[in-house]
């Protein structure tokens, strides 16, 4: 009779956490689901050690990574969003969303300009914010991106963009498409200058965005694994018929077929921007 023996249970090593430091402090890896210290992420600029998965990151983060301390300057701060199509979806107006957005974000747009150094090298700079309506280009986020070209042709300096984001902004409808024309067009006088343009690509860049600025860079650079693409995997899989290759959009495949022109670490994306921007 073997009913009154108790069973014997295998004990399943655990990973060690120092109780030291607040639990709060401690975030999870969603691709290797490994446990990391926040201060240790911080320091390796938000790259999990483990995988080498690319945490999104902030505005002001990518600035501190890629700008020289103390040397951003913002411009054209206080330029925001209307309604000019009265939009409203079933649970919210458009400018309650751009507004609650506003208030989360301390920001007043998806999309940050401004100039400052990398390695001392005085560059125009545009940072795109997913966090803000999807990082979506309506007609202010075309602005901003157009006026930073302007600087850039107007101070003589190389131009830098990097893009996170859904696309157009769907509020706006035909208006926001049109900042993709806006933006291409102050491009194409850019080139005329001979100022390069340097366009860094994050997870996500998708839509509007990449049918227009993002894919005109002098060169394009991408960080490891990033989405980009036009429409998203499954609206292309359903229109086809079809399944796509392993890693469709995927940085490595998009440099696999000539896409885009380097994949480089966020750890080293800095001194590549350097030595790209001292070679021009």
């Amino acid at each position: 009779m073997n009913w009154y023996n108790k069973p014997k249970y295998n004990v399943k090593k655990q990973q060690k956490i120092d109780t030291n430091k607040n639990k709060s402090n401690w975030q999870k890896c969603p691709k290797c689901e490994k446990i990391i210290y926040a201060k240790d992420l911080k320091e390796n600029f938000y790259v999990c050690e483990h995988c080498n998965y690319h945490f999104k990151i902030s505005t002001s983060q990518r600035i501190e990574l890629l700008i020289d301390k103390n040397t951003f300057k913002e411009t054209n701060k206080n330029i925001s969003s209307g309604d000019p199509l009265k939009f409203s979806d079933a649970k919210e107006k458009y400018p309650d969303k751009v507004k609650r957005s506003i208030n989360k974000l301390k920001t007043n747009e998806a999309v940050t300009t401004g100039t400052g150094k990398i390695n001392k090298i005085n560059v125009s700079l545009a940072v795109m914010n997913f966090s803000f309506l999807g990082g979506s280009m309506g007609s202010a986020v075309g602005e901003k991106i157009y006026r930073s070209i302007k600087l850039s042709i107007s101070k003589k300096i190389p131009l830098v963009i990097v893009s996170c984001s859904g696309g157009a902004r769907m509020h706006e409808g035909i208006l926001s498409l049109m900042q993709m024309a806006k933006t291409s067009a102050a491009l194409a006088q850019l080139e005329e200058k001979k100022i390069p343009f340097i366009s860094v690509l994050t997870d996500p860049t998708t839509g509007g965005v990449t049918a227009s600025f993002a894919s005109l860079g002098d060169i394009i650079v991408a960080e490891p694994e990033a989405l980009i693409g036009f429409a998203g995997p499954r609206v292309i899989e359903q229109n086809i018929n079809q399944k796509l290759p392993k890693g469709f959009q995927r940085s490595e495949f998009l440099l696999e077929h000539g896409f885009i022109d380097l994949i480089v670490n966020r750890n080293d994306l800095k001194m590549t921007l350097y030595k790209l921007l001292n070679f021009f």
